[in-house]
């Protein structure tokens, strides 16, 4: 997304609202290692609360992961 920095005199500067992505490492039961992925804070939240393996399960049937 794009959009506008704006100072106390109102000028308008183009600035960039970037996605807030981390490196984060999981340990996955199926595979018992360590998987490291570069998930979103929100998608951090929603592996703690359904598992590693239910949300890897879940994105590929919607389309979003491939494994190989």
């Amino acid at each position: 997304m794009v959009g506008n920095n704006v100072s106390h005199s109102k000028r308008r500067t183009k600035r960039i609202f970037a996605i807030n992505l981390k490196n984060k490492k999981f340990w996955s039961e199926s595979e018992q290692r360590f998987v490291t992925l570069k998930v979103s804070c929100k998608g951090m939240r929603n592996i703690e609360k359904n598992g590693l393996d239910a949300c890897i399960k879940d994105a590929q049937q919607k389309g979003f992961v491939k494994i190989v």
